[in-house]
């Protein structure tokens, strides 16, 4: 038996088992830009996060072994995109993310980190899924086991593999410290960080994240957003920002956006409701 928790849309709390929507908490967010383009959900309600995460399961099998891992370039802007281009230049070597029936997975084939890091919202906890592990191979998998998922130990397992350009996607402030001391202790390696998630971290945590993240998404995240205005960091994006906090950070979005022949302005870019 199957189980997975994430954080979907308006970070509501779902739970899916045996491919089954069975639990939807209520949405902490009225309103997201980003589902109001692409699905055109006005207002965020339970009902609709659970119409929306049914949709997923029909279409590309979402928590379920027929999950559709791949997925091609549509030219739109985010993290998974910008790493999917960073990755295709050779500017970064390997992706450390997650992906539901997994876990901690290690990837490299831009089309798979599109099609994972593109259609997983924030996992919480997931199980072992057969089919979805066979499909990406056992040896890109931290623990096939259990879908343990624990980036600092993914980022461990893809610096043993030989890898030295590697980026790694986080949800934690405490996890993106521990990964730059981490990657003190291995000096030929570069460790990129990447942060999405961040709606409702505290202000103590997002400072922490701008200490040591490259790149921040403002998500619905009201001290992000502040913090990424205060400190004129780069910015792409208005209604959700994406920050790049280094120089590096800065570099893959610019390449990103170098990509898809830049972004349009928008004249009143809606934001999402409330900030938290």
């Amino acid at each position: 038996m199957d189980e997975h928790v994430i954080e979907a849309l308006g970070k509501t709390r779902v739970k899916i088992k045996n491919g089954k929507v069975i639990e939807v908490g209520e949405p902490k967010i009225e309103y997201c830009p980003i589902f109001d383009k692409y699905r055109g959900i006005k207002k965020l309600t339970s009902k609709n996060v659970k119409e929306n995460i049914e949709f997923r399961i029909n279409d590309f099998g979402f928590c379920t072994g027929e999950r559709t891992l791949r997925m091609q370039d549509f030219l739109s802007f985010g993290v998974s995109e910008t790493l999917n281009t960073a990755v295709e230049a050779g500017e970064i070597d390997v992706v450390v993310t997650v992906c539901e029936g997994c876990g901690t997975v290690i990837l490299t084939e831009p089309e798979l980190i599109q099609g994972i890091g593109g259609r997983v919202s924030g996992l919480v906890s997931t199980t072992p899924l057969e089919d979805v592990i066979n499909a990406l191979g056992v040896e890109n998998i931290l623990n096939s086991e259990t879908a343990e998922i624990n980036q600092i130990e993914g980022v461990i397992k893809a610096i043993e593999m030989g890898f030295e350009k590697i980026a790694v996607t986080l949800v934690s402030a405490a996890d993106a410290k521990k990964i730059r001391e981490l990657e003190k202790q291995n000096p030929n390696v570069k460790i990129y960080i990447f942060v999405a998630h961040v709606t409702q971290i505290s202000e103590e945590d997002a400072e922490n994240l701008f200490k040591y993240a490259d790149v921040i998404t403002g998500c619905a995240s009201k001290c992000v957003r502040e913090i990424g205005e205060d400190k004129s960091h780069f910015r792409a994006g208005e209604s959700i920002p994406i920050y790049g906090v280094t120089e590096d950070g800065k570099k893959f979005l610019e390449m990103r956006i170098k990509k898809i022949g830049g972004l349009k302005d928008k004249k009143d870019p809606q934001l999402p409701k409330p900030l938290l």
